[in-house]
């Protein structure tokens, strides 16, 4: 008998919707609230209207942002020490996919202890986490729903993937007005990021009818309206409905899971420290290319989903206008086509290609695959 789960945080969703976090902090019985952020999202002025909003219901607060893009191990041991210093009892993130992860991993260690490496890999949390809330200020990393968590690992040189039930926010509050902040640039690689969670949960192994409603939703949410919020920062209804877009794919892949082009991507964002959205660009349809033999239906579907034309089709044809329309996504919002551009050498291959085949994503990807088979695709896209 197969059996389905599907597991999701509270959710606000909305214009204005940050003014919740006061009243989502408190309703969790939190009293000293460990806010996490990055200098570039307190520059916007987010962060301070959260802060007033804690005031409004009495909370008090401790704020720590001292983070980079793509967190590294030793700064989340950091967040760790501070937030028990302070006596905090809850955790809130308001920033992009890689403050979240950084709010989650603080929030293991606190309570857990060790290392965050003691925890890499599937179910391996044993203790409750304090209270997470989580604010994003991007639309595509789907980690405000999900129950991943991912982790610079800096004497390996690699991404880290941490997965547990435990990792969920409590509450995820998503409020469009802060997508306007956000650069054309960074809007690009987070809604392909989404992008690539909803291709990657539609054609997994674990992917259910659950997930599959998500995921189908998000890549029409994303085809329509990306190429729209890239252009224009003040664009609300494409801002709004790539934030719903992002919402639903990461519905979908935190109960799907994921698949190869993360496996390879945790990687490249290790060792050569670029953002992963515009990795997972690059790469998903070179890896859409390999996985189509696994997943020929599937695939037609997307392309509808993607808005292709696909009547009068052979099925193969079909499934290929998928991988077309992502190429032409990635095309109008000014990715680049080929790692090299971006830094990799063929000197990299060999580690990235051992290390991909190891990663926890793998396991649900619809075609198995080789470390030879993983380098050849990295020679591709190279």
């Amino acid at each position: 008998m197969l059996i389905s789960k599907f597991v999701a945080p509270e959710i606000i969703f909305g214009q204005g919707a940050l003014s919740q976090v006061g009243d989502s902090a408190k309703r969790l019985g939190a009293s000293r609230v460990f806010l996490t952020s990055d200098p570039g999202v307190m520059e916007t002025g987010w962060v301070d209207k959260a802060l007033w909003f804690l005031k409004e219901q009495g909370l008090d607060y401790v704020v720590w942002t001292r983070l980079t893009p793509n967190p590294r191990d030793f700064q989340v041991a950091e967040g760790a020490r501070v937030y028990t210093e302070h006596g905090c009892d809850a955790v809130l993130a308001v920033g992009g996919g890689s403050v979240i992860d950084a709010a989650k991993a603080v929030a293991v260690l606190a309570t857990n202890g060790g290392e965050i490496q003691d925890y890499e890999g599937i179910d391996r949390i044993g203790s409750p986490l304090p209270p997470i809330i989580a604010v994003p200020t991007t639309a595509g990393s789907g980690a405000e729903v999900s129950q991943f968590c991912v982790v610079v690992d800096t004497r390996r040189r690699l991404k880290m993937t941490i997965i547990s039930k435990s990792l969920i926010p409590d509450i995820c509050i998503i409020d469009p007005l802060l997508l306007a902040t956000v650069s054309s640039e960074l809007t690009a690689y987070t809604g392909m990021d989404a992008l690539t969670h909803a291709i990657e949960a539609y054609s997994s192994l674990a992917a259910t009818f659950l997930t599959d409603v998500h995921a189908l939703r998000a890549m029409n949410g994303i085809a329509r309206y990306l190429p729209a919020a890239v252009a224009r920062k003040d664009n609300m209804e494409a801002k709004t409905e790539i934030a719903k877009a992002s919402l639903h794919a990461g519905l979908a892949f935190s109960n799907a899971i994921l698949g190869l082009v993360h496996a390879i991507t945790h990687q490249l964002g290790g060792l050569l420290d670029m953002p992963h959205g515009q990795a997972n660009a690059i790469l998903l349809p070179y890896v859409m290319d390999f996985n189509l033999p696994a997943c020929l239906d599937r695939y037609c579907e997307m392309a509808e989903a993607l808005g292709e034309k696909t009547d009068g089709q052979r099925r193969l044809e079909s499934a290929a206008a998928a991988i077309r329309a992502v190429r032409l996504l990635r095309r109008q919002v000014g990715i680049p086509e080929k790692l090299s551009q971006v830094g990799l050498q063929a000197e990299h291959i060999p580690l990235l290609s051992a290390n991909a085949v190891r990663d926890a994503c793998i396991i649900t990807n619809p075609r198995d695959v080789s470390v030879e088979q993983v380098e050849a695709i990295l020679r591709a896209a190279l």
